[in-house]
């Protein structure tokens, strides 16, 4: 979220050398995994990314079918299905993350995560359209 204030800062006329985009170009790509984990939290993003979801339909084993918490944060291994494009909690202060659908607070997929990461990138593709873009900000090469 902080990163879409920064770019409606930078649409606005304030800071215009740059820097608040770069900001949420470099919040971006720490999404996508230039962090020091090499880990992306969207799920399906890159070669190494969440599994394990806090999110009950994509940890029920059954599709289509209502299945109880305990069916759903029970299961062993990875989520039997895929949230593709969620972004999870993501780490702590120190950059520690486990992907496990326990840890409700790192790996929950909940809208105000999803929603300042999907503003951020459609702010993003909306200046590479335009182009303002600054070449600084190499986030759209992957998305």
């Amino acid at each position: 979220a902080n990163a879409f204030i920064a770019l409606l800062a930078a649409e606005s006329g304030i800071n215009p050398d740059g820097n608040y985009t770069d900001f949420a170009c470099n919040q971006i790509n720490y999404i996508l995994g230039e962090n020091p984990n090499d880990q992306s939290y969207v799920i399906g993003y890159g070669n190494n990314y969440p599994k394990q979801p806090h999110h009950r339909a994509s940890s029920c084993p059954a599709k289509f079918q209502p299945c109880t918490p305990s069916e759903s944060f029970g299961l062993e291994g990875d989520n039997p299905n895929e949230l593709t494009g969620a972004l999870v909690g993501g780490p702590d202060a120190n950059d520690f993350w486990e992907d496990s659908r326990y840890d409700y607070e790192q790996n929950e997929v909940a809208c105000d995560y999803n929603a300042g990461f999907q503003a951020t990138l459609a702010g993003l593709m909306s200046m590479e359209a335009r182009g303002i873009l600054p070449d600084s900000c190499k986030v759209l090469a992957g998305v």
